[in-house]
């Protein structure tokens, strides 16, 4: 090679600079460079110079920008004296080539190489009609030429296919089609096939497809086609992976051809049979149609049974005597039965029609040993509501009814008790709404279960309001760990406001930007135009493990243009509101009402999200199938309350009490297995009892509740119980194991409760009642520790000793910051008002030595500590 240069030159011509372009340039003999202001217009060509024009041995080629690589731009050329190169109409500054000339032997022609790179913010402050794009123009003595045009795009690849195959059920020999549109891309994707995790030849099988429009065409399906398919897209940035799409090939069972009729029975019967072999049915198929076996009379109606010995002829007339005993018992029985009536008819007591119990003989005393059970077509208006039936049922007619009686002697002369009719017992498990406990409802007693029901929240809504005035109060949203607190003082006296609190159970409005992720429900609290003197406490429930060193959490309020800004991080110090992050829940001090909600975005891989899984079956449709349900949600209470609302919609019964998953932001995906299926009782659909969940459908499942569904086939109808083990874990992560051991029907199913926080009976409660701390102890401790004092024994050592240690600064910008203080720790301790916990941290700072869990009645100004007592505070 030869030297390398800037800008190279020739013998016998003239050097002309071009200063809108910073560029140097020979031309032969006398000839002048012609030039416009844009440096559009450089010199075409020069007649009278000898020698040819340059030939390109290398053009540029089409680039793509990976990432923020800048790319290099070449060409070469012969003859050439120089080559620059021109980007979108403009020429690139001499500065930015590199070049290199040497000189070819075998022609002795000047052979120029030049190089230049393209950055990625080139292209992207470049708008304009076509893609970006750079040519080279070489010039010899003769003139110039230029090369083609070769464009630079910045590569990406989408994460999101456009379209995930969808899996299939498909009859042998019928055809599968699996659709797959790649992500969007620069250059465009190249799609390949997965079955099992192995790529998909199909240039070895000809029964498959892979070329049209990127999607799967199987023309025969095959029971080896069974399997989990994916769909690959590639570029040369990244690769994407589709969610599996699984194939079951399936053969419906055929009845072989009928057997011949057997030999004739001494009943006069023959038989023929067939099996259900030519095929048997195969993942899932079904089971032949018709009847397996099939008999007919092999006389054509004229077989007669001849008794063949002495032993048939004892039995017969055995029967024939135990016959005629009967019917003279009965006609002796209703003789005498007609003789104790003037009518000829029973005569029953018309107690009887009311439904006291009918008593012949006061001295007959019923036998309460024996009963029987009716059956037949009585029907009752509402079976749940009436324990009895009423007068007028009783002179309706009824059908076919055999009675359930408890006096044999009545049995006897066809006269019996009351009947007794036993509705089916029903039972419901669900969080309670007002209630703290559950248990299974009977059905005479419908109205509190109903009420029961009505008490869970629904999707549309979940909102509560209370009136609040000088004394401020506490509004809960029951089972959803929402709460808000108003002080004592925050709002004027002799005003009171109806202040609501509500939380979106609908699609999210806050955007998750980036790796940013909602940790939260987004909580409502108004009205908006309400103004406060004393900061309230809005406590939220998040779903974060937290950890400084992992997550970065920040709060976010929503504007009345609608969108979101932030509030503040979580960890920095602010003089605006305060924000205390516990592990389950979120306490903030705040002095506007508003939307509000906590955004996470995870610093390490290491951040964990908590995740509450479930499991919840019910009887399908078919009698034979029993559905499972796995569910993985966010450990917030609000958004388990969401999943047993639909479960109640749907019939589903929880049949183990959830656990908690830690689900790590490593990118790595869930799977969900069934486990342990009892063999010969229970099977599962081949290639099912996996399902796998894709990272980014966990980590940001606050949309929708994430669920699995697995259907279970019982093999007879007699198999009632059910245990099987659910296996939830992360890949490279944490595992759960739900372990089911439940019976299909609901009168034997052993009733699992969950209970959720332990939320006020009341949603909303104003007054002294509210609060755990007394008012008048709570004076006492204000005074106490907002004078400053020398031995460092003031409010900041109360918020030391009470956990509370950063942005003090937000305190000392309060009137009473020891006021403040107490109203965040009646926030975090409004289910356990563990005040021990409070007195000990006082006598720690030496200012009491009394608990004031023990403070006598005697000693307290306030007429409602008596009620903070009842109710162990």
């Amino acid at each position: 090679m030869g030297r390398a240069s800037a800008a190279g030159g020739g013998s016998g011509g003239a050097r002309r600079w071009f200063p809108w372009l910073g560029l140097c340039f020979w031309a032969a003999g006398a000839a002048a460079a012609r030039g416009t202001d844009n440096g559009e217009a450089l010199p075409e060509s020069i007649p009278s110079a000898p020698g040819t024009l340059p030939h390109f041995i290398e053009e540029p080629d089409d680039a793509y920008i990976i990432k923020s690589n800048p790319i290099a731009l070449r060409c070469k050329a012969r003859p050439a004296m120089q080559i620059f190169f021109k980007c979108n109409g403009e020429w690139v500054h001499q500065n930015e080539h590199v070049s290199e000339e040497s000189l070819d032997e075998s022609s002795g022609l000047r052979v120029r190489e030049v190089f230049i790179n393209v950055t990625r913010q080139q292209v992207e402050d470049f708008h304009g009609p076509e893609d970006y794009w750079c040519q080279c123009v070489a010039w010899s003595h003769l003139g110039t030429s230029k090369s083609r045009k070769a464009s630079v795009r910045i590569a990406y690849l989408r994460k999101n296919f456009e379209q995930d195959p969808q899996g299939r059920e498909v009859p042998i020999e019928g055809m599968i089609v699996l659709h797959c549109r790649p992500p969007e891309g620069v250059p465009a994707a190249e799609v390949e096939w997965l079955k099992n995790e192995e790529p998909i030849d199909s240039e070895q099988d000809e029964n498959i497809d892979t070329r049209a429009d990127h999607n799967l065409i199987i023309r025969q399906a095959r029971l080896s086609d069974s399997g989990n398919y994916t769909c690959m897209a590639a570029n040369i940035v990244a690769k994407r992976r589709s969610l599996s799409a699984t194939v079951v090939v399936y053969v419906d069972g055929s009845w072989e051809v009928w057997s011949e009729w057997s030999v004739c029975s001494p009943e006069c019967e023959h038989l023929r049979i067939r099996e259900c072999t030519a095929p048997p049915p195969r993942n899932g198929g079904k089971f032949c149609e018709g009847l397996s076996q099939e008999s007919r009379n092999c006389t054509d109606g004229l077989c007669i049974l001849g008794i063949e010995n002495a032993s048939d002829i004892a039995l017969y007339s055995g029967l024939g005597a135990a016959v005629v005993a009967v019917a003279v018992l009965v006609i002796g029985i209703t003789l005498y039965r007609r003789s104790q009536s003037d009518y000829g008819v029973d005569v029953i007591d018309s107690s009887a029609l009311t439904g006291n119990s009918l008593l012949l003989n006061s001295a007959m005393q019923p036998d309460l040993t024996v009963s029987r059970t009716y059956s037949g077509p009585i029907c009752l208006q509402d079976p749940l509501d009436k324990e009895l039936m009423t007068e007028s049922s009783l002179f309706n007619p009824l059908s076919d009814i055999k009675v359930k009686v408890q006096s044999s002697f009545m049995v006897s002369l066809g006269v019996s008790e009351r009947a007794e009719y036993h509705g089916k017992n029903h039972s419901g498990t669900f969080p309670h709404g007002n209630n703290r406990n559950f248990s299974t409802m009977h059905p005479r007693n419908k109205t509190p279960y109903i009420q029961n029901l009505s008490s869970l929240p629904t999707r549309t809504e979940l909102r509560t309001t209370g009136v609040f005035g000088h004394l401020g109060g506490r509004l809960v949203m029951p089972n959803t760990g929402v709460s808000l607190l108003i002080p004592h003082g925050a709002i004027p006296e002799e005003n009171s406001w109806e202040i609501y609190m509500s939380i979106n159970q609908g699609e999210p409005s806050l955007q998750s930007d980036g790796s940013e992720v909602l940790l939260s429900p987004e909580v409502t609290c108004g009205p908006p135009d309400m103004i406060v003197t004393t900061p309230f406490a809005l406590t939220i429930p998040h779903c974060a493990d937290v950890s400084s060193e992992h997550w970065n959490i920040h709060l976010k309020k929503r504007t009345q243009q609608g969108k979101w800004e932030e509030v503040m991080s979580v960890e920095d110090e602010s003089t605006s509101c305060y924000c205390l992050l516990d592990p389950f829940a979120c306490h903030v001090l705040l002095d506007s009402f508003g939307t509000y909600a906590l955004t996470g975005e995870p610093i390490t891989d290491c951040a964990v999200k908590q995740l509450k899984v479930a499991v919840f079956g019910c009887m399908s449709c078919n009698s034979l199938d029993y559905n499972l349900r796995v569910y993985c949600v966010d450990n917030t209470p609000c958004a388990f309350q969401e999943v047993v609302s639909d479960e109640r919609h749907q019939g589903g019964q929880l049949l183990e009490e959830p656990k908690l998953l830690h689900f790590k932001g490593n990118t790595f995906s869930l799977q969900i297995s069934v486990l342990d299926i009892p063999p010969f009782l229970w099977r599962i659909k081949p290639f099912t009892a996996c399902q796998e969940v894709p990272f980014s459908r966990v980590w940001c499942s606050n949309r929708q509740p994430l669920h699995c569904a697995f259907s279970l086939e019982r093999y007879t109808p007699t198999t009632t119980q059910l245990s099987c083990k659910i296996c939830i874990r992360q890949l490279k992560g944490h595992e759960q194991i739900l372990q089911v051991q439940t019976s299909i029907l609901e009168s034997e199913r052993e009733t699992i409760t969950f209970f959720a926080q332990e939320d006020s009976t009341f949603p909303a409660q104003t007054g002294p009642k509210a609060f755990k701390i007394p008012y008048s102890i709570r004076q006492r401790i204000c005074a106490t520790f907002d004078t400053p004092n020398a031995k460092g024994k003031d409010w900041q050592m109360l918020a030391q000793k009470n956990s509370i240690n950063r942005n003090l600064s937000y305190f000392a910008t309060q009137s009473s910051p020891s006021a403040v203080i107490l109203n965040l720790w009646e926030a975090r301790h409004q289910h356990d008002g563990d005040l021990d916990s409070l007195a000990c941290a006082l006598e720690e700072i030496g200012r009491t030595h009394t608990k004031l869990s023990n403070i006598t009645e005697s000693q307290l100004d306030e007429a409602d500590f008596n009620y903070s007592r009842q109710n162990g505070l």
